[in-house]
């Protein structure tokens, strides 16, 4: 399985790597009024328009090799809970792990309970009655 994904992942990253380079190669759509005024487009190996359609065919062909690596990676990343769960029941239903709602680096809950402190001694602000 390890090797599955391995080879799978080369294989996407080629086809990244293929995407980028033909992206950068093909001609913007302002390059055609360049063309016609000799900047040797027409003289490629594909000719003048030959070039743009098989160019964009192939960048859509390597698109399409990377999101089906991508949903192949994802869909053998997730891990096989087919019978770890009573069927129709909630994620809620389940038991939670131990430990897993505690949040990791936050301080542990205090042992001792804290005592509280009245309100004047907290610094509360006295309002002196009027006498009206």
């Amino acid at each position: 399985m390890q090797f599955m994904m391995t080879l799978i992942l080369v294989v996407q990253l080629l086809a990244a790597l293929a995407m980028i380079g033909l992206v950068l190669i093909q001609h913007g759509k302002g390059a055609d009024m360049g063309a016609s005024f000799g900047s040797g487009a027409s003289g490629s190996l594909f000719g003048a328009t030959g070039s743009a359609n098989f160019l964009s065919r192939t960048t859509a062909v390597c698109a399409t090799v990377f999101f089906v690596c991508t949903l192949a990676l994802a869909y053998l990343s997730t891990p096989d809970t087919r019978g770890a769960a009573v069927p129709g029941a909630s994620v809620l239903d389940q038991p939670a792990a131990p430990g897993a709602a505690q949040i990791p680096g936050a301080p542990d809950a205090p042992s001792a309970p804290v005592a509280s402190q009245p309100a004047s001694a907290a610094g509360a602000a006295q309002i002196p009655a009027s006498g009206n």
